[in-house]
């Protein structure tokens, strides 16, 4: 016991990465002793989020053996914070009262979340399961749109009516807080329901006693409604820098709210999604990439490259077609690495900075013309300053001045065009209502490739007079 102590008290002293790595190797290995008070005691000063981390870091046959030392309430709050994988195999591993229990205490979002990546079965008995209460909650969430603020809102909202006195308001509050997902936003409705207004907490608690809500509340309220899109809610929470912001449906009636620790998971998904496409075309679904299946990795993977393979072989047929002027100056196939790598990376520093202000509507006010203009003259520069480089680079490498300035040239058209193509083809895309950063990245490539090819050459005969 006094070795469990100190492992206890050494966790005060270090970092919140380094908290997590001794957690999850100390609780592996008293696991293993079958240390199960041990255990225990060592995840008592741990917060539910670092023992989520510490459980899904564990071997797979330890973690429902981990999960079962927490307490009930404990138990549901780390529950919440665990990769969705690892809640499915608990669902299975744990008896079915376990599982009621614990399902039926998560918040409602967080609930739907859980549903959306579980197998239909499952979901539905564990709707079953729920009570009354919570299975309307979690079927009224479901119903929404996937990605929409209906499907990530949770329901349960405070809310008051204008003609209650302060004090009236905080001994409400005092009553229901424990049901409310956040209280320091307060929302104002009427007999129907209708959203009429917003108050701080902050307010509140300033207000005089006999004050009525209707005298302090503002009537000036930023709204959502349930169809609008999670990432158009991300936007506007960091906007004005919300807490939470309040749903409405079509007739205006409050239903729910968005708060910021929804937003932050949104971001984080969109962003994963993002980089995931711009690395070629991977889409995990949400799932943890780096547990999916190999073959599914695989698979997900494929396609691109073999976009890029079928580029590659135009793009060998092409210079295969130019064997005649290759073979009188050789020197030219030493360029096409530098002129293709560079285009390409040209083409892709444009379409990511296009993406993001696509993704942060940083780019609304310029419109699409504007910004493929101001890229343009970018790629442009850009050419300039890395074809006078590349052109006293080959002039020191092969000594033949023709060859130099036609490899320069050249740099400076493809810098131009990947620019081009780089920041118009996001915007192609989304038109067609294709992910941008899904398809811009082969696109890109395959129009650098083949076509600063063929000017490449088309210079070089120009410029060498052949």
């Amino acid at each position: 016991m006094t070795e469990t102590n100190n492992l206890s008290l050494s966790l005060q002293n270090v970092s919140r990465r380094e908290l997590r790595d001794l957690v999850r190797t100390q609780l592996q290995m008293l696991l293993e002793v079958e240390d199960l008070q041990g255990a225990k005691a060592i995840l008592v000063p741990v917060q539910p989020a670092d023992i989520a981390e510490a459980i899904e870091g564990l071997p797979e046959a330890m973690h429902a053996l981990a999960f079962r030392l927490l307490s009930k309430d404990e138990a549901i709050e780390v529950y919440e914070h665990l990769d969705y994988s690892v809640q499915e195999r608990l669902i299975e591993e744990l008896r079915s009262q376990d599982v009621r229990d614990i399902v039926d205490k998560m918040s409602p979002d967080d609930r739907a979340r859980l549903f959306d990546e579980l197998p239909a079965k499952v979901v539905n008995r564990l709707l079953e399961q729920l009570s009354p209460a919570e299975r309307q909650a979690t079927a009224q969430l479901l119903g929404y749109e996937a990605d929409t603020a209906g499907r990530i809102m949770t329901p349960e909202v405070m809310s008051l009516k204008e003609n209650f006195t302060a004090s009236q308001a905080l001994e409400r509050i005092r009553n229901l807080a424990n049901a409310s997902e956040m209280i320091y936003y307060l929302y104002i409705t009427d007999a129907e329901r209708h959203l009429t207004g917003i108050l701080s907490l902050r307010e509140l608690v300033t207000a005089q006693p006999e004050q009525t809500i209707g005298e302090i509340m503002t009537r000036d309220v930023v709204f959502i409604h349930t169809d609008t899109d999670q990432e158009e809610v991300a936007r506007l929470i960091q906007r004005y820098d919300f807490l939470a912001v309040p749903v409405v449906d079509r007739e205006h009636r409050l239903v729910g709210i968005v708060t910021v620790d929804d937003v932050i998971d949104i971001l984080q998904q969109e962003t994963t999604e993002d980089i995931y496409a711009l690395g070629g075309g991977v889409q995990s679904g949400g799932d943890n990439y780096f547990q999916m299946n190999l073959l599914e990795v695989a698979r997900k993977r494929v396609v691109w490259l073999l976009v890029l393979l079928i580029t590659n072989t135009i793009t060998g047929t092409i210079i295969k077609s130019q064997e005649e002027l290759l073979t009188k100056v050789v020197v030219l196939t030493a360029f096409i690495p530098l002129l293709t790598g560079t285009g390409g990376n040209v083409g892709a520093q444009s379409s990511t900075v296009v993406i993001r202000g696509m993704n942060t509507d940083e780019i609304r006010s310029l419109g699409a013309l504007q910004v493929i203009v101001r890229e343009a003259i970018a790629g442009a520069l850009l050419g300039v300053m890395l074809g006078t480089i590349a052109t006293v680079w080959a002039y020191f490498l092969q000594g033949q001045l023709e060859v130099a300035i036609a490899v320069g040239s050249s740099l400076v058209a493809i810098s131009l065009l990947a620019s081009i193509s780089g920041s118009a083809l996001p915007f192609l895309f989304r038109f067609l209502r294709l992910d941008p950063a899904l398809m811009s990245a082969p696109f890109i490539t395959t129009a650098v490739d083949v076509v600063g090819v063929l000017i490449y050459f088309n210079l070089a005969r120009v410029i060498l007079k052949l």
